[in-house]
């Protein structure tokens, strides 16, 4: 990496402060903030509004707010966003964490589909693969996608009586027990499928936010029963709630926490 510009990482610093609080900003707040000479604050301010990154708030003379241009510079980001692929980077750097199968999954009426995948070193047999749809109620990425529903969403897709598909003997097959379930999910955060969906197998998977903060996919680790234990499920939970996070804050997610 070359050497940074001072100048630059300076306004950046400024810029960023508005992503804080109420989203307005006076000079001498700046200057407290990021402990910079009021001279320099001055001249960066007045140089971002020369250039529309930020603008005068109406009726506060001396405070600003950020401007058009940052979020024209966002929406372009925005338009070259690529859910799949950019999972699928995400998911390889989470393989190579924990050396684990991790995949990304949407939702499609009552299924997944997997857009992402990254295999482990080890040599394990799954039923899913890139583009393939499996009943969303047999896997952690599905459940973790259900919970994100609407009760109402959920109820028209899942009505009472209907019989639910089983993979496996462990698979969920009573709609009521997987609004039970689903109502844990929502309240841990992650999702947790035992051998529901591979007789093999465990997974845990966590939620995947837009800008808006809708989950609009689910990243998931597999791992095989030789090598799951409640110790790394622990383990394993941590690491997909950041790879999810990790993958959500490319798609343009800021954590409130």
């Amino acid at each position: 990496m070359g050497r940074l510009v001072p100048a630059v990482t300076r306004a950046l610093d400024i810029l960023e402060l508005f992503l804080d609080g109420d989203g307005t900003l006076s000079a001498p707040d700046i200057v407290r903030k990021l402990q910079l000479p009021r001279t320099t604050v001055h001249e960066l301010v007045t140089t971002l509004a020369a250039r529309k990154y930020v603008v005068p708030v109406a009726g506060q003379p001396g405070r600003y707010r950020l401007g058009v241009r940052p979020y024209q510079l966002g929406a372009r980001y925005a338009e070259h966003l690529d859910l799949a692929a950019e999972g699928q980077q995400v998911a390889r750097s989470v393989a190579e964490t924990c050396d684990e199968t991790v995949h990304v999954a949407i939702l499609e009426d009552t299924d997944v589909i997997y857009i992402a995948k990254v295999d482990s070193t080890h040599a394990v047999r799954m039923v899913s693969a890139a583009g393939r749809r499996l009943p969303a109620h047999c896997t952690s990425v599905g459940k973790m996608l259900l919970a994100s529903l609407p009760e109402q969403e959920l109820a028209a897709r899942f009505p009472d009586g209907a019989e639910l598909t089983a993979m496996t003997p462990n698979s969920i097959t009573d709609p009521a027990v997987l609004r039970e379930t689903l109502a844990e999910i929502r309240t841990r955060g992650v999702a947790v499928e035992s051998r529901e969906s591979n007789p093999d197998v465990s997974c845990v998977a966590a939620p995947v936010r837009d800008r808006t903060g809708q989950v609009v996919a689910a990243l998931s680790i597999s791992v095989p029963m030789i090598r799951w234990s409640d110790e790394r499920l622990d383990e394993l939970e941590q690491l997909a709630v950041k790879g999810a996070a990790d993958l959500s804050e490319r798609l343009g997610h800021r954590s409130m926490a």
